[in-house]
């Protein structure tokens, strides 16, 4: 389909899509108005018309949740070249419900039709920073990593991961992409398919061991056949030094991931001479889990349904001022909402 930049009804109608296509927006469609509410364009049109879309205004972004902000990055990519001020409160920030999270100053006209766009944009990254944030702080300083590419959209996968890390504070992704993004390399060992193609866990420890670069580290799942212990146990002995840690994903028809499970591997590694190997606990973690897990003797932890399905904090814009006079909807205060902590972007 076409790239041209949608700006009025007409250009709407002209709009052909293939159904042969994926359906998730491309760079370009985004950019292009492709993705705003259609209410938005019909504005444009009616401002157009009365001389006023280009009238110079301030609009504000707030929440009635708190939360960690985050998403600025792409919301000043989403408008460069657009001549708009951008004032925001820095990503990463706590933030309370009704703070003025940022600013927009310049022509309706330049910025108006991507309020959907905007909005989503920051509303998802809030969210999922406020999701990370909290499994971080539950660690207390041991690595989190994001896990949760497999659980949202893959066109938003990266966008996540990207977030859950340079904002949320994770310590890594695993999705390609996204940890590239960050200039990363993704974070991951072997799924459980891969042990059960091989058959048995030692098996595909050894060649997993043989054909990984030295100083890579090796981490094994131990929990698709036998006994958890057991299996730590028997990779541990067969891989030595080049052992750096174990994963547990036990699954819920077999108790999940439970402290007594983490401190029972923890003392048969430990008595067994293998107080190097770390463990991994993964499989619907929560901050609740994370502190009881990490207390239990857990060393890294990685997470995916929690931060990807973190509660999405709805954002609202509002027009605060219409060349140069205070203005706001019903039940709103009129003119700008000062908030120290603004930057300009």
């Amino acid at each position: 389909m076409s790239t041209a930049s949608i700006e009025t009804l007409k250009d709407v109608a002209s709009v052909e899509v293939s159904p042969d296509r994926l359906p998730s927006a491309t760079h370009e469609e985004i950019l292009n108005g492709l993705t705003t509410d259609i209410y938005f364009i019909r504005t444009r049109d009616l401002l157009d018309h009365m001389g006023l879309l280009n009238a110079p205004v301030v609009a504000e972004v707030f929440a009635r949740r708190s939360g960690i902000f985050a998403g600025v990055e792409e919301t000043a990519r989403l408008l460069r070249g657009k001549n708009v001020r951008i004032d925001a409160v820095p990503e990463g920030t706590p933030f309370k419900p009704k703070d003025t999270l940022m600013r927009l100053t310049g022509p309706y006209g330049a910025f108006g039709m991507y309020e959907t766009t905007l909005l989503g944009m920051l509303a998802s990254s809030t969210g999922w920073a406020t999701a990370a944030r909290e499994c971080v702080e539950a660690a207390a300083g041991k690595p989190v990593l994001c896990f949760g590419a497999r659980h949202v959209h893959p066109a938003v996968a990266p966008v996540m991961e990207r977030i859950a890390v340079k904002v949320g504070g994770c310590a890594g992704a695993s999705c390609i992409l996204g940890a590239k993004l960050l200039g990363q390399n993704p974070s991951g060992t072997i799924p459980h398919a891969a042990i059960l193609m091989a058959g048995d866990t030692l098996k595909l420890a050894k060649v997993y061991d043989e054909i990984t670069p030295a100083g890579e580290t090796r981490v094994v799942l131990v929990d698709t056949f036998k006994d958890e212990s057991e299996e730590a146990l028997r990779v541990a002995q067969a891989l030595g030094a080049h052992l750096g840690a174990i994963r547990l994903d036990t699954p819920s028809e077999r108790g999940g991931v439970g402290p007594e499970l983490i401190r029972e591997v923890r003392y048969r590694l430990d008595m067994a001479g293998f107080k190097h190997v770390k463990i991994v606990a993964t499989g619907g973690l929560t901050p609740e889990r994370i502190r009881v897990l990490s207390e239990a003797g857990a060393d890294t932890f990685g997470v995916g349904s929690y931060i990807c399905h973190g509660a999405q904090i709805d954002m609202t814009l509002d027009l605060k001022e219409v060349d140069g006079k205070p203005v706001a909807k019903r039940g709103r205060l009129p003119g700008p909402l000062d908030n120290p902590l603004l930057v300009r972007v």
